[in-house]
């Protein structure tokens, strides 16, 4: 297994910010609460098709309170087309009591609500895991985390950052390892990079940004 050095991980991250010095969450959300419930949907799905089953719900849903009032049932009838869709719409209608519980009806419902903002406090609704957590904290507050995906467990080890195999000890490896003046968008250049070029079958090295300092391990 061969690793990057730090001159190769600040030449990665710089070409990277040259190319896209701003790149953005892939899923529709209107607000910071249908951030955290397009979040959730996202589980074993793909941002697209969270996308498309949203696009009418948050036509109709803004705040933990209507979703409340449209119930697992009215929910289901929007998000079907997403996998583990029964399992997905109990924890929403369940993380949107507990927000209209602690933080308020409208809680979310724009940047000056009450809302959840840390860790903790993310955990506590249902279906927010921490990597769903990591990405709520940087999207709606711009905080330096780092959520793992599966395009980032994979590539992390292709490229030769890490040798680590499960998201929390790969996103420890690659706080620690990437400079904290790129750490904001990191996971978004990640993640876009290992959806769209270093891709699992066939990755697009001939094209690839950084294919001059990748070590390409198990490739």
């Amino acid at each position: 297994m061969k690793f990057l050095s730090d001159v190769e991980i600040e030449g990665i991250f710089q070409a990277f910010s040259r190319e896209n010095p701003q790149p953005k969450s892939e899923l529709d959300y209107v607000n910071p609460f249908t951030l955290v419930v397009s979040v959730v949907l996202s589980a074993q799905a793909t941002d697209k098709s969270v996308n498309a089953a949203t696009a009418a719900l948050y036509e109709r849903v803004k705040s933990p309170r209507q979703m409340v009032e449209l119930g697992e049932e009215g929910l289901i009838g929007y998000i079907k087309s997403i996998g583990l869709f029964r399992n997905k719409a109990k924890n929403i209608i369940g993380l949107s009591k507990i927000l209209c519980e602690k933080y308020g009806d409208d809680a979310g419902l724009d940047e000056t609500r009450p809302f959840p903002k840390t860790m903790d406090e993310f955990l506590q609704l249902p279906g927010v895991g921490r990597k769903s957590a990591n990405v709520a904290m940087n999207v709606i507050y711009g905080e330096a985390t780092m959520p793992v995906d599966t395009h980032i467990l994979r590539i992390s080890k292709r490229i030769g950052f890490c040798n680590e195999d499960t998201p929390e000890t790969v996103e420890a490896a690659l706080v620690k390892k990437i400079p904290e003046k790129f750490m904001q968008y990191a996971h978004h250049h990640l993640v876009l990079h290992g959806r769209y070029v270093c891709t699992a079958r066939n990755p697009k090295c001939e094209s690839c940004l950084i294919e001059k300092w990748c070590k390409k391990n198990l490739l």
